[in-house]
């Protein structure tokens, strides 16, 4: 029996992407849901820290970001 609830499946399809202003190709990506909201919770310490940077220096270092469908 697969025990993943709907919520996680959702999670894993979507990405919350802050693309660099100033250098092409650089980018913080975090798994989200399809309305962009993330799962504090279930980053680790330095992937919610770097979340956590990229949306303090929105408009300074990296665009507004967006939601985009994984590949997986």
């Amino acid at each position: 029996m697969h025990t993943t609830t709907l919520s996680s499946r959702e999670a894993a399809r979507y990405e919350l992407r802050f693309q660099s202003l100033f250098h092409e190709g650089r980018a913080y990506s975090f798994p989200c849901d399809e309305a962009g909201r993330v799962n504090i919770d279930s980053l680790g310490v330095k992937v919610r820290l770097n979340y956590f940077y990229a949306r303090t220096v929105i408009g300074r270092e990296f665009a507004m970001p967006v939601v985009a469908r994984t590949l997986h």
